[in-house]
């Protein structure tokens, strides 16, 4: 393969055949001339480490950016990734959003920007910054801080307006070439290169057999013209040819011009063009396609048909005849329509988004949009928190994944007014089980610390909200946090006589006893919190991890046999509920007790199981957890060299969950005991060099090679970020089932 010949950009090592790293989205359709562009583009990249691609929002800047840096990928070992920022309501999570889309370990109690830093230093890859406008500052500051820190990285942005960090290479990207007006239809224009081009691809793929002719070169090239050559324009005006010939276009586009360049006499034309552009599709649509393309606008990111049936209907729009709007909308392309794993779904272009924003706030109806919108998604957070605990686990996991650009929305607008502060608090709590469960600690910690920050006035929201922080701050190794938020829990609790926040604050002050190595104050925490679970009549995902920890503090205290007696049990509950969440933490333990009984073969297949599912479900801890065992069981089979690759790959992702281990002995103990044996046989040099391999794994690679599937590669190419991620199916047994027995999931939008 080929490689970067800058200075201080070392490789890591050859890469397999297989897909390059990285996250780039495939191409729907074709890409469209731009070719001396792309060029002049490819060789700025290999002068400079930073280039922004700027111009008038429309003119193609992240489909270029997409296309050269699809174009770079062999020159990166460590992959080209994309990092969309447009869905950011503000600077808070810039961090947190440039290291989900690489894919590094977003759960740690340091500093984020540190944690990404320390993560890139040695990686050699292309990242490409989309959507910064609204945060330039802040983007700027970030992306100038990891340049300085990682020498092998570069930074492709674009933007309507460049960085200005030092050594920036800025690349303004016109509008496609346009001819010059015609005199008359019988004179016809020269040639209209790209824009033409680009206009007929367009308009082929709505109207079948589209071509330019000589019958329609002129009208063709008028367009082209009139729309200033920008592609956003192009395409708009190409999918109403599903209702309008040319000559119609050419017509009703001479109406929107003069209604729509209004304003400012000084702006630029582009961007009066741009309007014209937008404004024109949206004046062509009827006036339920309007009203529901503004109120649209409230969405993040992608929605489907349920939550916009919901948050977008009302006597003026009956939500049966949302439908066939939202298909209407998909065929003007205001609408763009994605099969995703969470089913069919939607989205709206950032700039058609903030036309339909304009409108939303012109008829006063702002705010009243927001709080449905804020309304669905709690009811949503509520029946997920509810089917966690279900045959449905894998299908909440993922439902959460595709809606959390409009979660982080529905927490934001709960916290921006005082009397709406308990909302957020319940939003936040209600979804401890995908901060915890799906490998999101560092921003569930976000949102409730912010949440707890206000006096919200509902002490059965602010306690859910404060054992949730006492839980994600164990995990982090916050001894202090956790101790803070647990002992408020339950004195309040006390004084407010509310049993089950009481339950939770003493489960949770006893996991913390647990992982502190204190382990009979944490056996007779936990057994307290569990009688009280069942004299409450509480059973569902919480409850069985409660057991879990029992049995791990009874198998580091010597009582294998209790350990296993209960992690069967919660095994037992699992296969008849569904659940697989817990499930892996009592395989885990499991296959402790099996390792230290002697029996290998048995906790390797435990643990390996345990591990799977831990994966799946993208639960950091606890597979971080399950690889170390994994290593000392390779150890005790002689495979030395893997066995510390796995540890060196297990020791890269504990710097991003926070305290190695926990800090504890008993959880250090197989780790000591495999770096005893391996460093002995290998001894250390050869040691640290395995240890430094396994520390370029990502998740994937390092479960790979934990797993035995990585052999004779670099297992994941040794990339920081991940492939996309999969979550388990659910068992088998019993089917799939709409709701677990004994109770009626709510209708997401109602309150719980």
């Amino acid at each position: 393969m080929r490689r970067s010949t800058r200075p201080g950009n070392a490789p890591h090592g050859p890469r397999d055949t297989g897909p390059a790293p990285g996250n780039l989205p495939a191409e729907l359709n074709a890409f469209v001339g731009r070719t001396a562009e792309l060029a002049q583009l490819g060789r700025q990249l290999e002068r400079s480490r930073l280039v922004t691609v700027t111009g008038v929002g429309g003119a193609g800047k992240t489909r270029l950016a997409l296309r050269a840096a699809h174009q770079e990928q062999e020159r990166f070992c460590d992959g080209v990734w994309l990092v969309e920022l447009a869905a950011l309501n503000g600077p808070e999570l810039l961090e947190r959003a440039v290291t989900e889309s690489l894919g590094l370990a977003g759960h740690t109690g340091r500093r984020p920007r540190a944690a990404l830093g320390e993560q890139l230093a040695d990686r050699q890859l292309l990242l490409v910054l989309d959507g910064f406008e609204h945060i330039v500052e802040e983007s700027a500051a970030l992306v100038r801080d990891l340049l300085r820190r990682a020498p092998g990285l570069s930074v492709l942005a674009a933007g309507r307006r460049p960085l200005g960090v030092a050594g920036e290479q800025a690349f303004p990207l016109a509008p496609m070439p346009a001819p010059a007006p015609a005199r008359s239809p019988t004179i016809p224009p020269p040639p209209a290169g790209d824009a033409a081009a680009l206009f007929a691809e367009r308009a082929a793929a709505v109207l079948p057999g589209f071509e330019i002719t000589d019958d329609n070169l002129w009208a063709v090239g008028e367009l082209c013209h009139r729309l200033d050559g920008i592609p956003l324009a192009l395409e708009l005006a190409a999918g109403r040819l599903r209702a309008l010939s040319l000559e119609q276009l050419l017509q009703r586009l001479d109406d929107r011009f003069r209604l729509l360049t209004g304003g400012s006499r000084t702006a630029l034309p582009r961007h009066r063009a741009l309007r014209t552009a937008i404004g024109w599709s949206h004046e062509l649509c009827t006036p339920r396609e309007r009203l529901l393309w503004a109120r649209l606008s409230v969405f993040a990111g992608h929605f489907d048909l349920e939550s916009a049936e919901y948050v977008c209907s009302g006597p003026d729009l009956a939500a049966d005849d949302l439908l066939d709007v939202v298909g209407e909308l998909v065929a003007q392309s205001v609408l763009a329509r994605e099969d995703t794993p969470a089913g069919v779904r939607y989205r709206m272009l950032e700039t058609v988004r903030a036309y339909g924003a304009c409108w939303l706030e012109a008829t006063g109806d702002t705010a009243r949009m927001r709080r449905r919108h804020r309304d669905w998604y709690m009811g949503l957070a509520t029946w997920c928190e509810l089917d966690w605990f279900s045959p449905r686990q894998a299908e909440v996991a993922a439902r959460i994944d595709a809606e959390l650009s409009n979660l982080r929305v529905a927490l934001e607008f709960s916290l921006e007014a005082a009397e709406d502060a308990h909302i957020g608090q319940y939003l936040a709590g209600t979804l401890w089980f995908y901060w915890v469960g799906c490998g999101r600690l560092s921003e569930g910690r976000h949102w409730l610390m912010r949440a707890l920050e206000l006096e919200g006035g509902h002490d059965e929201s602010r306690l859910k909200a404060l054992w949730v922080l006492g839980y994600v701050a164990v995990l982090q190794g916050d001894a202090v946090g956790a101790i803070a938020a647990l002992q408020e829990c339950t004195e309040e609790a006390e004084r407010t006589g509310n049993p089950l926040a009481a339950a939770y604050a003493l489960h949770r002050t006893g996991c913390l006893a647990l992982v502190s190595d204190d382990m009979p104050r944490a056996e007779e925490l936990l057994r307290a919190a569990l009688a009280q679970y069942r004299e409450i009549g509480e059973l569902n995902s919480n409850v069985l991890m409660g057991q879990v920890e029992l049995a791990i503090t009874m198998a580091f205290q010597g009582d294998l046999a209790g350990a296993v007696s209960l992690c069967e049990e919660v095994r037992q509950v699992c296969e008849d509920h569904g659940e697989r969440w817990s499930l892996a933490y009592a395989l885990y333990v499991l296959g402790y007790a099996a390792w230290t009984r002697g029996d290998a073969e048995e906790a390797r297949r435990l643990v390996e199981e345990c591990l799977a599912i831990d994966h799946a479900f993208h639960d950091l801890v606890g597979a971080v957890v399950a690889i170390e065992l994994l290593a000392l069981l390779m150890a005790n089979e002689g495979e030395m060299e893997e066995a510390a690759v796995v540890q060196g790959a297990a020791g890269q992702l504990w710097r991003s969950v926070g305290l190695p281990l926990f800090g504890s002995q008993h959880f250090n103990a197989p780790h000591e005991l495999c770096e005893q044996r391996t460093r002995k046989a290998l001894g250390t040099e050869r040691y640290e060099e395995c240890l430094a391999e396994g520390a370029r794994l990502d998740l994937d690679g390092a479960v790979a090679r934990a797993l035995r599937e990585g052999r004779g590669g670099n297992g994941g190419n040794g990339s920081s970020g991940s492939t996309e991620k999969t979550h388990p199916p659910a068992p088998e047994k019993g089917g799939r089932v709409d709701s677990a027995p004994g109770r009626q999931m709510p209708r997401p939008g109602q309150r719980a």
